[in-house]
């Protein structure tokens, strides 16, 4: 075994009745197994799975985990929430890279003040570092400041700068759709069958259960465009379908279609989600009448033509509602961001409810408040898939909630890279009873491992049997 050391692991493990995290990497070429491809860390938890060995391979894993996750998705109620990590996965398989961002920006009045407040709130977030998101936050509430004041000079300063700002943030979002649309067909093409299936695997409900939830913090619109390529149906608070407009009065609105033959009972829709952006999107904007969607195409170099229309002269790069922005009344504790919050809560917040993040930080203290209170329900269960855990947010969350028995870690490469945990270890995308009821038949006259191992022969079904699927 290889020692672990003081810096996080490479791949974290907890599902099941695993009672601690198990701490594994990839075996070194040099010394590699053609058998196995991984090794346990020194002093980890030695899981009971692997009996006495110390090295294994993907089989091993997917055996422990694809059921694992098959039940939990089959929850009465399930939820995913998406953090940048999902657009970041989808960008670096189609274009290499990371995807488009903004870096930091300088301010023309009080720089050293907003930076200062700026790197104290990253610190309490666990960053060590600043980025634009914080630097527009601590001034937008500079700007409050000066306005209650009556400075108006300065206060005009720094509205002019969050105007550019927020119009080069929407504009590097954009940059980053861009990369993808325009990225070679082949990995385009394998990054977006890629997401497919993963939106697939949660959408894939049973008639019986509620609708997923998918939630996002991201701005883009991958979700959007993976949803629209596999052939989803979103529901979210927007009415309407030339200029859709954001609605507080959500209705419980669903799709269902009635069976040939059956009258009165209609029946669930496949594939069909509840779709919320906690943060806002790069195509939402605030006009005189309230919150609009704007139909700009995935892959559009800048929003700005899309306000040279008819109702639409008032608006400007900088009214898109992202979170943090400069217009007012634009924060999580108001209009619109406090009906998404308060969708989010009561989605997880409920007995038998399963919640699962992939590529979210715990970097978002909002969120986190939210998914505290969901872990006080004893039936309730947190699934965390995540690339990397860089920061040490995700553990020290993990360790700091002491929710263990109710959490699931699926984190590093070997297990959330987003091709592998497509291929390997989320359930099967498809709702196909054939299928099951042909499983379950095989398994009755063929024999389980159990019932072989024990002599036992299989039961004799009658023929017919196939044919009730």
């Amino acid at each position: 075994m290889v020692k672990m050391i003081d810096s996080i692991p490479e791949n974290i493990l907890k599902v099941r009745d695993d009672r601690e995290p198990v701490y594994f990497e990839k075996i070194d070429g040099k010394n590699a197994n053609k058998s196995a491809e991984f090794q346990l860390c020194e002093e980890t938890f030695h899981p009971s799975w692997l009996q006495n060995v110390t090295n294994f391979d993907t089989r091993i894993l997917r055996e422990r985990v694809e059921p694992w996750l098959t039940s939990l998705f089959q929850s009465e109620h399930l939820s995913l929430l998406a953090g940048s990590g999902l657009s970041v996965a989808v960008s670096l398989m189609a274009t290499d890279k990371v995807g488009a961002g903004m870096g930091t920006v300088k301010f023309p009045i009080l720089e050293e003040e907003i930076n200062a407040a700026a790197l104290s709130s990253a610190r309490a977030a666990g960053r060590d570092g600043v980025n634009i998101e914080d630097q527009i936050r601590v001034a937008n509430e500079l700007l409050r400041g000066l306005e209650i004041l009556n400075k108006e000079d300065e206060s005009s300063t720094l509205q002019n700068k969050l105007k550019e700002t927020l119009t080069n943030f929407a504009n590097s979002i954009l940059a980053g759709e861009t990369a993808i649309a325009e990225a070679n067909q082949n990995k385009r093409e394998e990054a977006f069958n890629a997401l497919v299936t993963f939106l697939m695997s949660f959408a894939s409900r049973t008639g019986t259960r509620d609708r997923v939830n998918i939630f996002t913090t991201n701005y883009d619109r991958v979700i959007e465009m993976g949803a629209e390529l596999a052939g989803m149906h979103l529901l979210d608070r927007f009415v309407g379908n030339i200029s859709p407009i954001f609605r507080s009065s959500r209705l419980n609105l669903d799709m269902h279609y009635n069976p040939p033959g059956m009258r009165g009972e209609p029946r669930y829709l496949e594939g069909v989600a509840r779709y919320t952006k906690l943060h806002g999107s790069v195509d939402w904007v605030q006009t005189t009448d309230g919150i609009r969607r704007i139909g700009v195409p995935f892959g559009a170099k800048s929003v700005d033509p899309f306000f040279d229309v008819a109702g639409f002269s008032e608006s400007a790069a900088y009214k898109l509602m992202v979170y943090p922005n400069a217009a007012k009344d634009v924060e999580t504790a108001g209009y619109p961001y406090v009906d998404l919050f308060r969708d989010f809560a009561a989605a997880i917040c409920r007995p038998n409810s399963t919640l699962v993040t992939y590529g979210y930080s715990f970097g978002d203290d909002h969120i986190n408040r939210v998914i505290k209170d969901m872990l006080t329900i004893p039936s309730t269960h947190l699934v965390i898939i995540s690339f990397d855990d860089r920061l040490g947010r995700i553990m020290k969350t993990f360790k700091e909630w002491g929710r263990s028995a109710q959490t699931s870690l699926m984190i590093g490469s070997a297990l959330a890279d987003f091709s592998t945990l497509s291929e390997h270890y989320l359930p099967k995308p498809a709702i196909d009873k054939t299928t099951f009821r042909m499983s379950e038949l095989l398994r009755q006259r063929m024999g389980t491992d159990d019932s072989s191992s024990q002599g036992d022969k299989p039961e004799k079904k009658d023929v017919a049997e196939v044919g009730e699927v």
